[in-house]
């Protein structure tokens, strides 16, 4: 069996895809009065979104959060493939943030204190963008022995 990540990968996707698996979890149980806060917000920053009621926006994005989690924490995931799936639902996530009032500070993008829970999905953007960039893992041959000075194995 091999795995499809560096070992460099096991901490940041474990912490991230905990954080999005608990959380999509955590939204599977939604009760009506905070599935209609998360769909108002989201149809604040994305209107077409007000097409779907918000008991099954609240359960579509449980879903995606689950999938999202789950194929961070998933070995047989490459980091690459995982980290599309993070830079994409992560940057949805930062345009809420974006497009939403009173998230920041007049004219800037610092958050304000209601903003600080969305800035932080900044963070998850920029580890999705850093997966997307990670290459397959490597591997030793004697081939590449040959060719380079130092093997990182």
């Amino acid at each position: 069996m091999t795995m499809a990540f560096e070992p460099r990968d096991v901490a940041p996707r474990l912490a991230t895809g905990a954080f999005i698996l608990n959380s999509g979890l955590a939204k599977l149980k939604a009760d009506e009065a905070t599935a209609q806060g998360l769909h108002g917000m989201a149809c604040t920053a994305y209107p077409f979104l007000d097409k779907l009621g918000a008991a099954r926006f609240t359960r579509l994005l449980a879903c995606a959060e689950i999938t999202v989690g789950g194929a961070l924490l998933s070995p047989f995931v490459p980091t690459r493939l995982a980290g599309l799936a993070l830079t994409g639902f992560s940057g949805g996530l930062v345009g809420l943030y974006l497009r939403v009032p009173g998230m920041r500070e007049p004219g800037s993008l610092r958050p304000t204190q209601d903003g600080i829970a969305l800035a932080k999905d900044t963070w998850m953007l920029g580890i999705g963008l850093g997966f997307m960039g990670a290459g397959p893992p490597r591997t030793c041959t004697p081939v590449s022995h040959r060719s380079h000075r130092r093997c990182p194995c």
